[in-house]
């Protein structure tokens, strides 16, 4: 995957100068609109094509077209390993669309993030950062708890279900493949772009935001408002930290592997304990 390899220029020499806020921000706000627009799109077009084909397995079994509400009562909800695959397909075709037609990398870019992947260093932060990145969920978590707060992530539950019944395909999806298209979606495509507009600090912000409100969006998750936003603080809270590892090593595997790391405790702590950090 030559895409996770790419760096943004300003990484590559002498930093120049920042283009204008607006225009950075109206790119910015292009992507996210994208990538809200072909992951949802992909999602319902995956659980309308479910929904056709259990309708006519259903009336097949019947021998004719049962009445909408006794269709409603009969579909019943998607499988889990429908779920989980339709969410690797949605958001991560968008994280490659959008990679590919908006914030591909150069050739120089690619070759300057394999000389710092073969740095010391670089995994010496991607450690430091998946470690930190995990205490920091588990304490933020420790303190909400204490304060009453449900912070049960929302999709606590389909990860059990999913682990339980397919745990090899479930742990390959939750520590390899999420981390890799949410950091080639959130870190590359988003936060780089503000980044190499000059304008890191914010992009680190606005990108960490757009990554919470992906995993709890208010009044989509069935939590109170309290919980909701002390859930949104601690994901921003995870993107901050995969975001600055990424710019401090200058190569998107740095955050990828400390993604890898914080998902693989999480999912370890998890079947250990029953529970997890967010």
């Amino acid at each position: 995957m030559s895409e996770v390899r790419s760096l943004p220029p300003d990484a590559v020499g002498a930093k120049p100068a920042p283009l204008p806020l607006r225009s950075v921000l109206s790119a910015f706000a292009v992507d996210v609109a994208l990538a809200i627009t072909l992951s949802f799109s992909t999602l319902m077009l995956g659980l309308v094509g479910w929904a056709a084909w259990q309708g006519i397995r259903i009336a097949q079994q019947q021998g004719g077209a049962p009445d909408a509400q006794a269709l409603q009562a009969q579909l019943g909800t998607p499988p889990v390993l429908f779920l989980i695959v339709t969410t690797l397909v949605s958001t991560g075709g968008t994280a490659l669309v959008l990679y590919f037609w908006r914030r591909r990398a150069t050739a120089a870019e690619r070759s300057d993030s394999l000389d710092r992947l073969r740095l010391p260093a670089t995994w010496s932060w991607a450690l430091v950062a998946g470690l930190a990145t995990f205490l920091f969920s588990t304490v933020m978590s420790a303190g909400g708890r204490a304060l009453g707060l449900d912070l049960e992530p929302s999709n606590l539950d389909l990860i059990r279900e999913g682990f339980a019944r397919f745990p090899v395909f479930l742990a390959l999806f939750a520590v390899v493949l999420a981390p890799l298209y949410e950091e080639l979606l959130f870190r590359r495509v988003l936060f780089g772009r503000l980044w190499q507009g000059g304008w890191p600090v914010l992009g680190l912000i606005l990108s960490s935001l757009v990554f919470a409100l992906v995993h709890e969006l208010p009044g989509l998750n069935g939590k109170p408002a309290d919980s909701t936003v002390f859930l949104i603080l601690v994901y921003a809270g995870m993107g901050a930290i995969f975001a600055w590892v990424y710019r401090r090593t200058g190569t998107l595997w740095a955050p990828i592997a400390a993604h890898i790391l914080n998902n693989a405790i999480a999912l370890a702590v998890l079947q250990v304990y029953g529970g997890a950090p967010v």
